[in-house]
């Protein structure tokens, strides 16, 4: 592909919403190059856990969006380089709780019995969901780029304006970025924390459902399980908290003593991007069509290739 075409689609943003949006608009036969202030391994998306699940987030559209996810994240996962597992695990509430929509279509959905609950909650059932390394995915994913030949271009975007003519359509996944870019004042930070440890010999992952900042989360990968983890709305602190990663060790080998005396790795923190409810739409800034795909806080692996369907779709260029 001659690097003088002017591309039909330029996809600001290379987490895993803009690497996912850019595979699906390559697949569909566009030309589609990606410009984005950081590599794909020094984004948010790079710190996450990860596993499937729409939370922190009340629009409809996502259960849709989730749901057509879920199934290609299925289908992902027969590739073990990718970094997608299929997982069994536990999701509980320390509070009575009806199973999500999104969890109750499973297969192999089931309610747990009470009894069969750890100390402390009340409400719980048993599904199999998609487990990510994301480290290994955007790998992945950015490998299906190469495929098709889609430039991944390190650099900074001071407006839209700048960026008028470089391509036909061009695709805001900036998140976080979106508060100055577009500017968007509902967009704002997320603090998250987790703990990577090595893995003690667990196979099915944990997750609760807190009504607070610190939630408890086992999401075990191969040789290590991701440990988290905090939501700690409107702080942009990236530094690590020992405090807070030691109570997150807490909790978890609370649940699972074998983690009591598993090695910490490594601590990370990242921000996710919020915003009360999710913004995809087609807009026009200065003659440029341009289509938003933001605001996806804590559930951006999670809708992340239904979504991309729906940018592919407001492209009209198919």
């Amino acid at each position: 592909m001659a690097a003088s075409r002017r591309p039909d689609v330029l996809v600001i943003g290379a987490g895993v919403i803009g690497l996912s949006t850019a595979v699906r608009l390559a697949e569909a036969g566009l030309h589609v190059q990606i410009r984005a202030a950081r590599p794909p391994q020094e984004t948010t998306s790079a710190s996450a856990g990860a596993s499937w699940g729409p939370y922190e987030l009340a629009d409809e559209r996502i259960l849709h969006w989730s749901e057509q996810t879920r199934l290609i994240l299925e289908e992902i996962a027969k590739d073990r380089s990718s970094g997608v597992r299929l997982v069994r695990g536990l999701e509980v509430a320390p509070f009575p709780l009806d199973p999500p929509a999104w969890v109750r279509d499973l297969s192999d959905f089931e309610p747990c019995p009470a009894d069969q609950l750890p100390p402390g909650y009340v409400s719980g059932w048993r599904y199999t969901s998609p487990l990510v390394s994301m480290p290994r995915y955007l790998g992945y994913l950015t490998r299906r780029l190469g495929d098709y030949g889609v430039p991944i271009e390190i650099g900074t975007v001071g407006s839209f304006k700048e960026l008028a003519g470089a391509a036909r359509v061009l695709v805001n996944c900036t998140g976080l970025g979106a508060r100055y870019l577009v500017p968007d004042d509902q967009v704002f930070p997320t603090r998250g924390q987790l703990v990577v440890v090595d893995n003690p010999g667990i196979h099915t992952f944990f997750q609760d459902w807190a009504e607070h900042e610190d939630m408890t989360y086992i999401l075990p990968h191969d040789d290590y399980v991701v440990l988290g983890g905090s939501a700690t709305p409107g702080s942009e602190n990236l530094t690590p908290d020992p405090a807070r990663a030691a109570a997150i060790v807490d909790r978890c080998a609370a649940v699972e003593p074998l983690l009591r005396s598993a090695r910490v790795r490594r601590i990370l923190v990242g921000l996710r991007p919020s915003r009360p409810s999710v913004r995809i739409e087609r807009d026009l800034v200065d003659g440029n069509v341009l289509i938003h795909n933001y605001g996806h806080g804590g559930s951006g692996l999670a809708l992340s290739w239904g979504c991309a369907d729906e940018v592919l779709a407001l492209s009209e260029l198919t």
